[in-house]
């Protein structure tokens, strides 16, 4: 620890190895250290099985049957939920930076949507778009005309904007340029845009457009579904990122914990560890090493679920994502849901959106034994009642043969 970095990372996320693995290929020398003993901090993937029931206070001993969910090894369980694009930009980067020699990846086999009490599937392509009782014949007409729109838009060509300026028309003008429906327009914010909440409404459509044929485009590549998932977990990303660094002469330290920034006239001049005291030029970090200087923006509870079944209604898929916009369950913002199966549950609160989401990966991505699945529920807290929040995502997963809670609050920031 005596020597000078050109900068320090803790954490060991997602975003804070990316920022290491560009920095040591750009020719930095850089020091990564993280309080915990596993790489991922906020999106790790927890292994054994009895280290995430420890993690959530559990006595593992006593009172988890643990030869019930099969080899702990076997499992691989995210803290936060998240799928990738198929043509987003962090696989472009995955791609880009050669990390995608240390990953493998799975499609997830299907995106549905939550309507009036329903789960529809959203259409992977024109037979189910024709077959689906997501919208009448006559709505699936405009919205096609909608969709051949987005896909001759071209920003630079004038000719290919039909009437619409993105910079100027607002998305609810664009959506009433094309006489859709109310439930048809929140749908495609909500589950092919992925919004959040309902404020892009009022914004020029230009982001809305390049959601879409976001959507659209990572649709095509594989056809089940838009999204990707890493084998082994999403801890596997920001190791990926860890193995690109330490290639370029990164230095790895985990379970070693931060004790201070050390500032000299108001610049950060390294990083304190007990007695030890290791200078750099630059220091970056996950927020929850600065506590004191991050401020609280919201609260989200987070809710994982351990089952032994598929989710009803999803044509027994082994993987999936579940939208609930927040019309449909009177919230202020809408619900995101991803398919698990699940025996025990566990609550924490964390940063995520303003949307309620499921969801859910199986064995067949090595993150849990045979024949289990794993659901991740979540949405931003807006009651002091957070569970009840989060009900019409848990009604929709089945049956629990047990449930567990666990709150660990944290903070938006």
């Amino acid at each position: 620890m005596d020597e000078e970095y050109d900068a320090i990372v803790l954490g060991t996320g997602l975003k804070e190895c990316i920022l290491s693995g560009m920095l040591s290929v750009s020719g930095k020398k850089v020091l990564h250290i993280d309080r915990n003993k596993y790489y991922g901090g906020e999106s790790a993937s927890i292994t054994p099985l009895e280290d995430l029931f420890t993690k959530f206070g559990f006595d593992v001993a006593n009172n988890i049957p643990l030869d019930e969910y099969g080899r702990t090894r076997d499992w691989n369980v995210d803290l936060i939920p998240k799928f990738l694009m198929a043509n987003g930009q962090l696989v472009k980067l995955l791609l880009h930076t050669g990390v995608t020699r240390y990953l493998e990846f799975k499609s997830i086999e299907g995106s549905y949507v939550y309507k009036g009490g329903k789960i529809y599937k959203v259409p992977a392509d024109e037979k189910e778009a024709l077959s689906s009782s997501l919208m009448g014949m006559f709505e699936k007409r405009r919205f096609r005309s909608f969709l051949i729109f987005v896909q001759n838009f071209n920003v630079n060509e004038p000719k290919s904007w039909s009437n619409i300026d993105p910079h100027k028309t607002t998305s609810a003008e664009l959506y009433q340029y094309y006489k859709l429906e109310k439930d048809t327009a929140d749908f495609t914010g909500h589950a092919l845009a992925l919004y959040r909440d309902d404020d892009y409404l009022h914004e020029p459509c230009l982001d809305l457009i390049n959601r879409v044929r976001l959507y659209s485009d990572s649709l095509s590549m594989y056809g089940k579904s838009p999204y990707l998932y890493p084998m082994y977990g999403l801890g596997e990303l920001p190791q990926g990122f860890a193995r690109l660094s330490a290639i370029y002469g990164g230095t790895y330290m985990l379970d070693k914990p931060v004790d201070e920034l050390v500032f000299e006239n108001g610049r950060v001049t390294g990083v304190r560890s007990g007695t030890e005291t290791v200078k750099c030029k630059q220091v970056y970090c996950d927020p929850s090493y600065v506590l004191d200087r991050v401020e609280k923006v919201g609260q989200v509870i987070r809710c994982i679920c351990l089952m032994n079944h598929p989710i009803p209604n999803t044509n027994n898929a082994l993987s999936c994502q579940i939208i609930i916009p927040q019309k449909q369950v009177g919230r202020k913002s809408g619900m995101f849901f991803t398919t698990f199966v699940r025996i025990n549950t566990f609550f924490t609160f964390s940063s995520l959106s303003l949307d309620i989401y499921i969801s859910m990966v199986s064995y067949t991505h090595q993150v849990a034994s045979k024949n289990w699945f794993i659901a991740l529920v979540s949405t931003t807290v807006e009651t002091d009642n957070p569970e009840a929040e989060i009900l019409p995502g848990l009604t929709l997963l089945g049956p629990i043969k047990q449930n567990k809670v666990k709150r660990d609050l944290n903070d938006e920031i």
